[in-house]
């Protein structure tokens, strides 16, 4: 059996992953920034042990972290905030990148002296980075630098017997997605999603995209002219 620390265990692919993990037996070290959420998922096995604490604060990550040995990490929080009219809210922008990319790269910094050969590190990105939506410059610049960030490592980290795998979801059924005020295709729920990821991590897969049918869509509108691929992708994420 292995453990398996996972952040963003809150609520969401994370909490979903969590409950699906420990079912198995695993043991599983669940971390979030809302202890009352975490209380109530170690209700649900004695296999979970939780632990609270900001990944946007590095000093947090280092103190709740140093510890920790895991033979799967997976790098699950974020969130998502909109730039509305094409202004630029440079609070907002910092707010973003902050939590999807800096906060990951403050906890691998902080269990990076822990990994070993055997080991993978799994960091959840966004099909967002694809193609480039309105509204999403922030979140989908998080998600572009996370998945950059991830697939250099990997290159870094591949001769010391560490593995990487980027995650890449379409839309999700979480509390973030929930607050969406487009329409979703392709939207899966976060039972659906499990199933996706730990498929593809049993399979050792280093890229791990979903939905199929999300995936080629977004590709087929990457090949489209590039005018008639921008009237499109503003029709996708307005009211």
């Amino acid at each position: 059996m292995m453990t398996v620390l996972i952040t963003g265990a809150s609520s969401g692919i994370g909490a979903g992953l969590a409950r699906s993990f420990a079912a198995d037996g695993h043991r599983v070290i669940a971390c979030g920034r809302d202890p009352s959420r975490l209380s109530a998922l170690q209700q649900h096995s004695p296999h979970i042990s939780v632990r609270s604490f900001d990944m946007t604060d590095r000093d947090a990550c280092r103190q709740t972290l140093a510890d920790c040995r895991a033979d799967l990490i997976i790098l699950c929080a974020g969130t998502c905030e909109y730039l509305e009219h094409g202004t630029v809210d440079a609070g907002l922008v910092e707010r973003v990148i902050t939590t999807n990319f800096l906060g990951p790269v403050n906890c691998l910094a902080a269990l990076q002296s822990q990994l070993s050969a055997g080991n993978r590190v799994v960091l959840v990105s966004s099909m967002a980075h694809w193609l480039p939506f309105p509204r999403a410059e922030a979140y989908g610049a998080s998600k572009a630098a996370l998945t950059w960030f991830a697939n250099s490592l990997r290159l870094d980290w591949e001769p010391r017997g560490i593995a990487v795998t980027v995650v890449s979801p379409g839309f999700v059924d979480t509390p973030l997605t929930r607050k969406n005020d487009f329409s979703m295709p392709g939207q899966v729920s976060v039972e659906q999603a499990v199933k996706a990821i730990r498929r593809g991590l049993a399979k050792g897969h280093d890229r791990i995209a979903f939905p199929t049918g999300f995936c080629l869509l977004l590709r087929l509108l990457a090949g489209l002219p590039e005018g008639l691929q921008r009237r499109l992708l503003r029709r996708m994420v307005r009211p």
